[in-house]
């Protein structure tokens, strides 16, 4: 097999991760997320390390998501009938992605949570 340009690669990486958001509906739903949260934290002012934690997690959603994607290709590639074994792969990707995103959320409420409380608590004074 030829080796492949850096740029190549790259290419075909773009092109992927365009896909994903091209056709699948959780994705928009997980950038319209990011992008919300981006937003919240730039009013908020988090720190550096906050927007590392954040940054990182919003990319392990995706990169879940991503796979998850290509996962389910593959599998409706070698089995277009339906499969117990498929469908349980297909499950079996959905929930890690399912678990990366609970782990978001919970990642969002530590870090945004006291600070929405101590914006909120400025109303009630």
């Amino acid at each position: 097999m030829k080796s492949r340009s850096f740029w190549a690669s790259l290419h075909d990486a773009a092109s992927g991760v365009v896909y994903a958001f091209a056709s699948q509906r959780n994705m928009k739903i997980h950038l319209i997320a990011a992008i919300l949260v981006v937003a919240v934290g730039l009013f908020l002012g988090l720190n550096r390390v906050e927007w590392s934690v954040i940054i990182l997690t919003i990319t392990v959603v995706w990169a879940a998501e991503i796979v998850n994607t290509s996962l389910e290709e593959v599998v409706d590639l070698l089995s277009p009938q339906y499969s117990l074994a498929a469908g349980r792969a297909k499950n079996l990707s959905a929930g890690a992605v399912l678990v990366t995103a609970l782990g978001a959320a919970a990642v969002g409420v530590m870090i945004f949570g006291p600070r929405l409380i101590h914006w909120l608590e400025g109303f009630s004074r």
